[in-house]
C-alpha cells in the first residue's frame, strides 16, 4: 500500500507520497526501481494509491484525454472521471465489480489530485471531494492525518512542509509505507488562494471535507 497526503495551506497546495511497492511480503523499495506514486497532469499533480497496474493505465489514459482531462472544479473532476471509467472499461479492461452490493460499477481507483484550483479526493465510485485543509489515502493515512492535524495551525509551516510531516509519519509507523519521500508545491490560483481558510481560525475540521495559474514547483528529495 502507501501513504499519500494532499495538504492546502495560505496561497499554495502540496502532494506527497512515499517510495515503496510490495508484493505481498516483498518490498520493492527506490534502491531497486524509481517508484514514484505521484505524476504531474496539466498544470498540477495527481497520487494514487493501489495496485501498481493503475499508474501507466492513469498516466496514458489522462494524456490521452488531452483538453478533455478539466481538473479545475469538483465538478470537472467528476466529469473527467466519468470518461476516466468508460476508458478505463473499453481500452484497459478494469474489472469493475467490488461487491455484490455495489450501488455502482467501480472505476477500482482511489487517488488525490492537487492543482491551482485546490486540493480534491477522488474514491472509486468517483465520488469527488474538495478539501479545505488536508487529507491522506493509502495504508499509511491514518498516522499521516494526526500528523498533520498536529501541526496544521502552526505559522512557521508551509503547503509542503505539512505533506512532508504527515508522510513521515506513514513511513515511521506502516508497514508497507517507506522513503525516500516525494513532496511537489503548486500556487493556487489567486481567486483560490484569496479563498482559503484563515490559518488562524481554529477550525475543527483538519481533514477540511467529507473523508471518504501558475506552473508547479517541485521539491523532491533523495531522487537518485
Amino acid at each position: 500500500m502507501t501513504t499519500c497526503v494532499v495538504v492546502r495551506k495560505g496561497a499554495e497546495v502540496a502532494i506527497a507520497a512515499d517510495a515503496l511497492v510490495t508484493f505481498g511480503d516483498t518490498r520493492l523499495s527506490r534502491a531497486y526501481e524509481r517508484n514514484q506514486k505521484v505524476f504531474p497532469v496539466g498544470d498540477g499533480f495527481i497520487a494514487l494509491a493501489g495496485t501498481t497496474a493503475h499508474f501507466p493505465v492513469m498516466r496514458t489514459l489522462l494524456a490521452g484525454l488531452g483538453d478533455e482531462c478539466r481538473l479545475g472544479s469538483r465538478d470537472d473532476v467528476f466529469r473527467t472521471f466519468l470518461k476516466v471509467h468508460e476508458k478505463l472499461k473499453s481500452d484497459y479492461f478494469v474489472n469493475t465489480k467490488e461487491d455484490d452490493d455495489d450501488p455502482y460499477e467501480s472505476s477500482q481507483i482511489v487517488c488525490l489530485i492537487a492543482n491551482p484550483a485546490g486540493i480534491f479526493g477522488v474514491y472509486s465510485y468517483r465520488e469527488v471531494f474538495s478539501f479545505d485543509r488536508f487529507w491522506g489515502i493509502g495504508s499509511g493515512r491514518n498516522y499521516a492525518l494526526g500528523a498533520m492535524h498536529a501541526v496544521y495551525d502552526r505559522p512557521d509551516l508551509g503547503a509542503g512542509e505539512i505533506a512532508r510531516i504527515g508522510v513521515d509519519a506513514g513511513v515511521e509507523f506502516d508497514k508497507s509505507s517507506a522513503g525516500p519521500i516525494e513532496v511537489h508545491t503548486v500556487p493556487l490560483h489567486e481567486q483560490d488562494a484569496a479563498a482559503a481558510p484563515d490559518e488562524d481560525d481554529g477550525a475543527d475540521d483538519g481533514a477540511g471535507g467529507n473523508p471518504r495559474g501558475g506552473n508547479a514547483a517541485t521539491n523532491n528529495d533523495g531522487a537518485p
